[in-house]
């Protein structure tokens, strides 16, 4: 039997155009599969997670539950699975030695990165707690800050807003600055500015970010000058070390980098417990 050239490419047609669509088909069941297991697994370490804050004293449940309604989408995340890890962040709960000094570190992911170290520093020598959040820019901290000191009668109160306010207005940077310093003095604590460290100027934002610390730096030395807070000057510290211990195109350290912060931290805030 003789088929004509025409025959077969009517007949690879026909069977193509199903293929195709099956193939087309398999596509969002794939996706949504993926979109199930990941589901399945959220869910899985929410329910451990549900589980282990369950059986925590109050005080802990307490803290817990601030860090719920404080840690947003991206650390929540991250501190549910380090909790039923086993492992310790910053964000650990700190049962305070009462015959030791409270300690109470603000600032954002570079603040989170060397939080454990001034721990590890200042062990046995003060409750070094952080605030439940990456604090972000001023505007944050305005909002903020009364769910940030809690109830608790701190000594003293290190802080830093700055990399977040890259690109704030300079009067408005100013401005923010000065009434969270305002309020931070109320609370009877000995209230520290730690500087803003560097942004690299091979950064992903491009060198003009830049200049944009040193002038934040600046505005907030004013500001510091105003209201006689003493100033922890990590930007000066850490700068000749940034080669070794800063990410590549990257406002974050390695561990390196910081242990190198929270030992400077730690010797800033002995400095003032001394005073």
């Amino acid at each position: 039997m003789k088929f004509s050239h025409r025959f077969f490419t009517l007949l690879i047609l026909a069977t193509s155009i199903p293929l195709a669509a099956a193939e087309k088909d398999t596509e969002p069941t794939n996706a949504e599969e993926a979109a199930a297991k990941k589901a399945a697994a959220e869910a899985k370490v929410d329910a451990e997670y549900a589980a282990l804050v369950a059986k925590l004293p109050p005080a802990e449940q307490a803290w817990e539950e601030v860090l719920q309604a404080e840690l947003g989408n991206f650390y929540l995340p991250i501190h549910k699975k380090e909790r039923i890890a086993g492992r310790s962040n910053a964000w650990d709960f700190v049962k305070d030695d009462l015959a030791l000094p409270r300690v109470l570190l603000i600032g954002d992911s570079v603040s989170r990165g060397y939080t454990q170290a001034v721990r590890r520093e200042m062990k046995g020598e003060a409750n070094v707690h952080r605030a439940p959040a990456n604090c972000g820019p001023t505007a944050t901290g305005l909002k903020k800050l009364d769910v940030w000191l809690g109830g608790g009668n701190w000594d003293v109160i290190h802080f830093n807003f700055g990399i977040h306010d890259r690109r704030t207005p300079p009067a408005d940077y100013e401005q923010r600055l000065d009434e969270i310093v305002t309020r931070l003095k109320a609370t009877g604590a000995t209230v520290i500015w730690a500087s803003t460290t560097p942004i690299p100027p091979d950064g992903k934002e491009g060198p003009e970010m830049t200049p944009a610390i040193v002038e934040r730096n600046a505005i907030a030395a004013r500001v510091m000058e105003k209201h006689g807070v003493a100033t922890d000057d990590l930007f000066t510290f850490i700068t000749p070390h940034l080669a070794e211990v800063q990410n590549p195109q990257d406002v974050h350290f390695n561990s390196q980098g910081y242990d190198l912060l929270g030992s400077q931290v730690a010797k800033s805030i002995r400095d003032a417990l001394a005073r």
